[in-house]
């Protein structure tokens, strides 16, 4: 499959979670489960089910009042796309400048929006036990963590891999740290950025990329990446 058909999948259908309701905290003590035991690291990356997944935020620090403002994801499986899921997140205060002229985000769309605990909840509806990925993955680590926290009163145990945990191997006189530099290096379209399903997007196809160079590197399992990337200093 070529990169164009790859990006036309993710256009696909879009799962939007469940409307309303209490949260399911049987869900979540389930789901808490089904993370402390699922086994990934075993499985061929190419046939590994991930959640891709952007977050946009008011900021980087939610310790100091920063929120979440959207949440794009994309479940692929190799270079199959599988699902979609967008959310915004309710948010009543002025979105910061900047923040809003990056990300198109407008204080008029985030006053009915899902309520953060019920964006979340129905996020990891979506993402089940599956390992997530992001781009540089520190900002969406820290966010999942004090979301999980403060909505559910658990911990955030989701296998979260980095995109650079791929290219720091595959691909280490790269230079590029920025997504849409990433991207361009691979010859994968720009497009959609700073849009929380958009980047998601593009981290997906990013994903395809670099697991196929893996995989012809004889790197073929999560195991294998982190034993590789132990001997990288």
């Amino acid at each position: 499959m070529g990169f164009n058909d790859f990006m036309k999948n993710l256009s696909g259908n879009r799962f939007t979670g469940l409307q309303g309701g209490r949260h399911d905290m049987a869900f979540m003590r389930s789901l808490q489960r089904d993370l402390k035991t699922k086994q990934t690291t075993s499985i061929p990356l190419n046939e590994l089910q991930v959640i891709v997944f952007d977050l946009e935020t008011t900021g980087f620090h939610p310790d100091k009042g920063d929120q979440i403002l959207s949440i794009g994801a994309v479940k692929v499986t190799g270079r199959l796309v599988e699902d979609e899921y967008y959310s915004l997140v309710r948010f009543i205060e002025e979105i910061p400048p900047l923040v809003k002229e990056l990300t198109g985000l407008d204080e008029s769309e985030l006053v009915n929006a899902p309520e953060p605990a019920e964006a979340i909840e129905q996020f990891f509806k979506f993402s089940g036990a599956s390992p997530l990925v992001a781009h540089h993955a520190s900002h969406e680590k820290a966010f999942m963590t004090y979301a999980s926290r403060k909505y559910f009163r658990s911990p955030f145990l989701h296998r979260l891999i980095d995109t650079s945990f791929m290219y720091r191997i595959a691909d280490p006189d790269n230079p590029y740290v920025r997504l849409e530099d990433c991207c361009e290096h691979n010859q994968i379209p720009v497009t959609g950025r700073h849009h929380a399903l958009g980047d998601a997007r593009l981290t997906a196809a990013l994903w395809a990329v670099y697991v196929e160079k893996l995989q012809k590197m004889g790197v073929t399992t999560l195991s294998q990446v982190y034993e590789r990337l132990a001997t990288i200093r």
